[in-house]
């Protein structure tokens, strides 16, 4: 008997110190605090820097990227700034809480506290659910929680990962007539119109990296708040798809995948030469009034595009 318990501690310890068949690595779940104030400002919506009245979370669009692992507990915040004129509130599309109490509106200098526990891996779309929401979304009050799976080796690993959100983007932010009748004037990535296509905008100074043979995580999430997305990337192949980013919802070697307004898929791309490729919105008029975005594979790509702080490009 001492012979087994010594085998079992041994081999348990073995576990712990190598990587063996069959055993994962896994994040020890935390509490983690987050806060975001939703501040109304005047924002640039393209590339030569108009601007509209948006209203935001912490001051840009699309808000920033909240980054958990599968087991969190969130402690959320919501600060909603003095100066503000209207009320707004926080819809986590990854929580599971009491929709009346913990996603109900504060009111301008009031705040909301609530908590949930990120149970599922993915990629998940937030945004203000105040009324009226069609046009809190269209004016800027959306972003996108990540949430990491616990087990390491869940995803084959990236060695680049960018956020992109598609909307749609309205002339006059005060028109929800025309947002309910889905007249909008473009659609962008992350809050411009051809925000990284220096193609079709020659103003466009940003654009994403990656080096040939790298694997290129996309997290991508439709905020609508009204059209859907058919995600296709020119002269290349969507190696892998995750609807809703979870790992169990793999998909493989797809020309386009659709999401939908207020939903979220992580896409991985690979291209095994140099040269350019585009993320883009395949319904022509999106494409073509600004949901665009070149991806540059290149031996001499910033070491840092695409890492870190880096993975949605301002």
């Amino acid at each position: 008997m001492k012979y087994k318990k010594l085998f079992n501690a041994s081999f348990a310890a073995l576990a712990a110190s190598v990587a063996l068949p069959g055993f994962h690595a896994e994040a020890v779940a935390k509490t983690v605090p987050v806060t975001i104030h939703a501040v109304e400002k005047d924002v640039a919506y393209d590339n030569k820097g108009s601007t509209y009245h948006a209203w935001t979370f912490g001051g840009v669009v699309p808000g920033p990227v909240v980054r958990v692992t599968e087991g969190d507990t969130v402690e959320f915040t919501l600060v909603n700034e003095e100066s503000n004129k209207n009320s707004h509130s926080m819809d986590f599309h990854a929580a599971r809480v009491d929709v009346m109490t913990d996603f109900d509106s504060v009111k301008p200098g009031e705040t909301k506290k609530f908590t949930f526990t990120a149970d599922n891996p993915g990629v998940f779309f937030y945004h203000c659910g105040s009324d009226p929401m069609i046009q809190h979304i269209a004016r800027g009050m959306y972003g996108v929680i990540i949430v990491d799976p616990k087990d390491e080796n869940a995803l084959p690993k990236a060695d680049r990962e960018y956020v992109l959100i598609q909307a749609e983007h309205y002339e006059n932010p005060d028109d929800k007539t025309a947002m309910m009748k889905n007249q909008w004037s473009n659609a962008v990535f992350n809050g411009g119109v051809f925000k990284y296509d220096p193609v079709h905008d020659p103003e466009a100074t940003r654009w994403l990296q990656a080096k040939p043979g790298e694997r290129v995580r996309i997290y991508f999430v439709n905020a609508g708040p009204n059209e859907f997305s058919s995600l296709h990337p020119i002269a290349g192949i969507w190696e892998n798809v995750y609807p809703s980013g979870n790992p169990k919802n793999v998909q493989y070697a797809l020309q386009s995948y659709t999401i939908g307004p207020g939903d979220a898929a992580t896409l991985d791309l690979i291209s095994p030469v140099a040269g350019a490729n585009a993320i883009v919105d395949h319904a022509m008029n999106h494409a073509l009034t600004g949901a665009i975005a070149v991806i540059m594979f290149s031996d001499d790509a910033d070491p840092e595009a695409g890492k870190g702080d880096n993975i949605l490009v301002r």
